[in-house]
């Protein structure tokens, strides 16, 4: 090996040990990989395909062909390309009660095919037969598609396309839609609508907003193949789906929080109550989002306020609104300091303020936060006030203890002691290059 070579070896070495404080990258990954290698494989995601095969579905305004057959050929190009992850079912609505009782007619609605690993042909095979019959019974096909996809931790999510407003008020499909969200299985509801028609418009987004879906409207057979596809890949993507939760009617009895994403329900100018654990040094980032998934009333807002258990403010967030606004969010932050001092609120007796008690063995105590969500929504006499609106809950915890032993305060997660590290190193290395170049210059002239 050349002295060029071994100088360019040396000066590699050195670089990486001043970086790494003498541990080689590939361990320091080792452990994330190992956990990742270990993680348990998540329950396939499920899709159903929720049809309306009513007697309006005869109509030719798609391209020149009924709904009912560019229902078919989108359906055929959507299965073709459904990915080999993904469960499928087909269910119908109106698709075999031909007759004029309103009563027989409303419960048309059964599952075509269902929810599981997909056999394209068999499908496909179903799908053909269906001839444009019957009513509209949207609310009676939600509940059983909700019932089809029961079950496990999945990703799930139905798919509805219609024509037509649901023909079986008084079940109304937007107060069943908001039905199923509050139970919080975590089923999202996409609506496709194939008229251009606002009250079929209105219906179907009110559907979508209570589930936290989408609304779309097709009217070309290409869009709707083109829609209906992307929706059924959305439930192969990764997403987070927030944890059910349920606030208190006070502090005390409220459920504790971990760092994560949850979901809940609150009345009209309810107050929810949620705990959360904070150490010295932790800083807590929460913040709240309440959509408004039915008719309210022009003026409302949102508060979300840190306090602890005996009461005493310790910061809060609010946002307000006025007109339509489908989600009002706010948030707030709260650091609690490191220090030995009584900045933390400890009362000298062992406890703190916010009732956490202190480490006997001289270990950090932490600290109640106590969170309440508050809203000022109101509505018209004739909006139904249950279930409450959707409330989505977010609570991070960053940074920890910062002692002497802490191991997570000396690795690379922290910018500044990567900084610092990264000037020396370039320090170490220029003056390391500058002294190589002298001396291959001295070499040179000595030749």
């Amino acid at each position: 090996m050349s002295i060029r070579k071994r100088l360019a070896a040396a000066l590699c070495g050195a670089l990486l040990v001043t970086v790494t404080g003498g541990t080689l990258p590939s361990t320091a990954f080792a452990d994330s990989g190992g956990a990742a290698g270990q993680a348990a494989a998540k329950e396939p995601p499920k899709v159903e395909l929720v049809l309306d095969v009513s007697g309006s579905m005869r109509a030719r305004d798609i391209d020149g062909q009924s709904r009912m057959s560019a229902a078919k050929q989108a359906f055929n190009e959507v299965l073709d390309a459904v990915p080999e992850d993904v469960r499928l079912g087909i269910r119908t609505l109106g698709a075999d009660y031909p007759g004029k009782d309103r009563k027989e007619g409303c419960k048309d609605t059964r599952q075509l095919y269902p929810v599981g690993e997909l056999d394209r042909t068999e499908a496909k095979t179903a799908v053909a037969t269906l001839v444009p019959t019957g009513w509209t019974p949207i609310g009676p096909a939600l509940l059983g598609a909700a019932d089809d996809l029961e079950g496990g931790d999945a990703t799930r999510r139905i798919v509805l396309i219609t024509d037509g407003e649901d023909t079986c008020a008084p079940l109304d499909p937007c107060e069943v839609a908001r039905e199923i969200a509050a139970k919080g299985v975590g089923i999202t509801i996409d609506t496709l609508g194939l008229v251009p028609n606002a009250k079929l418009r209105a219906q179907l987004m009110c559907i979508a907003e209570a589930t936290g879906g989408t609304y779309s409207s097709v009217q070309h057979k290409e869009e709707l193949s083109e829609r209906v596809g992307q929706l059924v890949d959305r439930a192969a993507e990764p997403v987070v789906t927030p944890v059910a939760t349920q606030g208190g009617e006070r502090c005390a009895d409220a459920p504790r929080l971990k760092a994560g994403l949850y979901a809940d329900r609150e009345t009209f100018g309810q107050h929810l109550w949620y705990r959360v654990d904070l150490l010295p040094g932790q800083e807590l980032r929460a913040s709240v989002s309440i959509s408004a998934d039915r008719p309210v009333n022009r003026d409302h807002g949102v508060l979300l306020r840190a306090s602890t258990l005996a009461g005493r403010e310790i910061v809060r967030g609010e946002s307000t609104g006025d007109g339509r606004t489908d989600v009002v969010s706010t948030g707030l932050r709260y650091p609690k300091a490191d220090t030995d001092g009584d900045t933390d609120g400890d009362t000298g007796d062992g406890t703190d303020e916010a009732g956490a008690a202190g480490a006997g063995d001289g270990g950090p105590a932490a600290e109640t936060v106590c969170l309440r969500v508050s809203n000022s929504f109101s509505a018209p006499a004739s909006v139904a006030t249950s279930p409450g609106l959707p409330v989505e809950l977010t609570i991070d915890i960053t940074g920890g203890p910062r002692d002497a032993g802490d191991a997570a305060f000396r690795g690379l997660g922290h910018g500044w002691w990567l900084l610092g590290m990264g000037t020396l190193a370039g320090f170490a290395a220029g003056a390391l290059w500058g002294w190589i170049s002298r001396w291959r210059i001295a070499v040179w002239r000595s030749n």
